[in-house]
Parts: structure tokens; sequence; C-alpha cells
């Protein structure tokens, strides 16, 4: 009989891919994303990819919060600084859970396997709260960099569509 690990090992790529996906579908832009493969045509598609695929191997392998910090990073990098809310900018790290479940369940040989998934859906949930924790610390360093733009009267400078601008902006419609 095949096992979890064996079955992860198989569907690798397709479950990464489906990820990735997932993940490249919440952007207005998405069809381009999903498309290019250069990493430098498509910095936000490559990064995914890059950032997804090792994140599936240490979730999958139930390591600890500390050692997936790098990749979710890498990901939430990006997803902080764009329009998300933090609930959007993690929603792809809980798609995993269903994404594994559909290719398992697609394959005959490993549909058993769905019924094992218990210690992979808490490393995804640990992998969520630890995004989060990334997402918080990356949203805190903008917001500390748009104080010490206000403190030093450099945002009269940068008055244009720097990501600190537009938070000002925000600030002023949150106000309306």
């Amino acid at each position: 009989m095949i096992d979890l690990a064996e079955g992860f090992r198989n569907h690798k790529d397709k479950i990464v891919s489906q990820w990735v996906d997932y993940a490249l579908s919440t952007y207005s832009s998405s069809r381009f994303f999903k498309i290019e493969q250069n990493k430098f045509a498509n910095p936000i598609g490559g990064n995914f990819r890059e950032a997804f695929a090792e994140l599936f191997d240490l979730i999958s392998n139930g390591e600890d919060s500390e050692k997936i910090v790098a990749p979710l990073e890498q990901f939430i990098s990006i997803r902080s600084v764009q329009q998300f809310t933090p609930s959007q900018a993690l929603a792809p790290l809980n798609a995993l859970k269903h994404i594994v479940r559909e290719v398992f369940k697609k394959d005959k040989e490993r549909a058993h396997l769905i019924q094992e998934l218990y210690d992979f859906d808490f490393s995804v949930d640990l992998a969520l709260l630890a995004g989060f924790d990334v997402y918080m610390r990356f949203r805190e360093r903008l917001y500390q960099v748009r104080i010490d733009e206000i403190k030093s009267g450099s945002h009269i400078l940068t008055d244009s569509r720097c990501p600190s601008r537009m938070l000002k902006n925000d600030e002023k419609e949150v106000i309306s």
C-alpha cells in the first residue's frame, strides 16, 4: 500500500502547480502571471513558484514553523505591500489543504490517503499562523517607513505613487 510521503512525492509537481495557479488567480493580471514562466519577466509568479515548492516540502514533512519562515517571507513580502486584506493575502496557504485533497481524490490509488491528512492539515494551520506573523511584521515595517517619512518631512518629496503615499490615500478614505 502507498503511504502518505510517497503520495506527496508522486504528486508534488501537480499540487504545487495548482497551488501557484490558485494564488496567481487572485490578481487582476493573473493571465500574464500564470503564462509567463521567466522569473525576471514575471517576478511574482517566479517567487511564488519557488516559495510554494519549498513550502510544500517543509509542510508535507511536518517541519516546525521556524524552518518555513524563509519561504513564507518570500511569498508574503509581496502580498503584504499589495492591496490585499490579511485574509486575502494568506488565503493561498489555507487553499493547500483543499488542493491536496482534490489531487488525491482524483488518483484512485491514493484516494485512501485523504483519511491520513490530519497531521498535514495541522502543519498547514501552523504555517498559516506563522504566515500571519510574517504578514504583520512586513505591514509594521511599511507603517514605520511612513511614520519616519512624516517625521523627517520627506513625505512631501515622496508625494508620488510610492507605497507609503498610497497608505495615506487609504487613510483618507477610511476617515471619510
